[in-house]
């Protein structure tokens, strides 16, 4: 009989896709011979209660709206007991530390009282806080519901080393296993015949502009406002694609005209993940001056894609990327520095290409999605195995 886990996501496809859900739908769709039910909260009207998505059978709860997360836990364990009693589940897979999260751990403590048995819970930190927000919130609500966690969880995996210090300095004594997040390869990979300048015509630059590109949500931490005040220290002909959407567009766009660079900005908003690469190919050089990461699968997809990186050396960004090896590092905050590393790749060809090489190699053997769920696999799933 095939084995079942059981996924507490608090958000999911199709209307919200960031790295933890791609973790989750790449991980899952290579292990078919899993059987995978998830609980996650519907927070958008207008979804079905119940889809399947790839390999994951997935049950929305809720009305619709933001109160959904904060009723998730009151709903998702009654609903978890109702699927348990009948699926009869080995595995409890909890993602990230969010209000859905919690239900595995009720589950396991109210066992007794609805009579089902307890089951391991794997709890994977997939957070991009810096290290100094999420000790601040050490003693507040977030930080007892990392400790709650950590206490009842039977093996956590994180993205990166950085992640796994967070876990031991809340205390966590137990295992550990690193399984990053990954890239489609294949789907990066820029093919033959790629036709760069039409992409180019659709966003409006020229085959002689040099355009510089990012994709994250607009938010204070991933700093896009830092690299739109960089366009001040390049030529005019340096150009800025920001792909994704966020609370932060519309000052970003104010920023850009105050610094005088808005015509050399396309802001391209959100754009589904499976067109991501065609852009990415469009372009020279991709940057995000990062405040704080817990992996940031935009980098790798980058390298993917044969575009070289630029980053700011935080969080879990240095398990994959070395400076004038794999990318560039910049000083976090620093406009002007990003712009001097901008500048490197753009006139010294011989580097750039030795390191579009060396990242490419890297991916292929580290973080190609085939390899990271076959380890999740073998170091999560199988280390459980009833």
């Amino acid at each position: 009989m095939s084995r079942r886990i059981l996924i507490f996501s608090l958000a999911y496809y199709p209307k919200h896709v960031g790295g933890a859900e791609v973790a989750i739908k790449e991980i899952t769709d290579r292990n078919p011979d899993i059987e995978f039910d998830m609980l996650t909260a519907k927070l958008v009207s207008g979804l079905s209660s119940f889809e399947r998505i790839g390999n994951v059978n997935v049950h929305r709860l809720g009305m619709g709206s933001s109160v959904d997360k904060i009723l998730f836990p009151m709903i998702g364990t009654w609903k978890a007991i109702l699927l348990h009693r009948t699926r009869h589940y080995d595995l409890f897979w909890a993602m990230m530390v969010t209000f859905s999260s919690g239900v595995p751990y009720i589950m396991n403590i109210l066992r007794r009282v609805v009579g089902l048995p307890k089951v391991p819970v794997i709890l994977t930190l997939q957070e991009g806080d810096s290290r100094e927000h999420i000790r601040r919130k050490r003693f507040g609500l977030i930080g007892l519901s990392w400790k709650c966690a950590l206490l009842r969880t039977d093996l956590v995996t994180v993205i990166s080393r950085y992640l796994e210090g967070e876990a031991r300095a809340y205390g966590y004594h137990g295992p550990v296993a690193l399984v990053p997040n990954g890239v489609d390869v294949a789907a990066f990979t820029k093919p033959s015949g790629f036709a760069r300048i039409e992409v180019r015509k659709e966003l409006g630059f020229s085959e002689s502009d040099r355009v510089i590109v990012t994709a994250s949500r607009l938010v204070l931490k991933n700093a896009v406002g830092d690299l739109v005040e960089a366009l001040t220290y390049m030529p005019e002909d340096v150009k800025l694609l920001v792909i994704g959407s966020g609370e932060l567009e519309d000052s970003l766009k104010k920023s850009a005209a105050y610094f005088g660079v808005a015509s050399r900005v396309v802001f391209k908003g959100f754009v589904p993940h499976k067109d991501l690469p065609r852009y990415l190919h469009a372009c020279d050089v991709f940057v995000r001056a990062s405040l704080s990461e817990g992996f940031g699968n935009s980098f790798v997809e980058a390298m993917a894609a044969g575009v070289p990186v630029v980053a700011t050396p935080v969080g879990g960004i240095v398990d994959f990327l070395r400076d004038k090896e794999t990318g560039l590092f910049c000083e976090p905050g620093k406009p002007e520095d990003i712009a001097r590393k901008i500048e490197i790749y753009l006139h010294d060809r011989i580097l750039r290409d030795e390191i579009v090489e060396n990242a490419r190699v890297m991916v292929l053997a580290r973080y190609d999605w085939n390899l990271v769920a076959k380890d999740m696999r073998v170091k999560a799933f199988d280390i459980l195995k009833p």
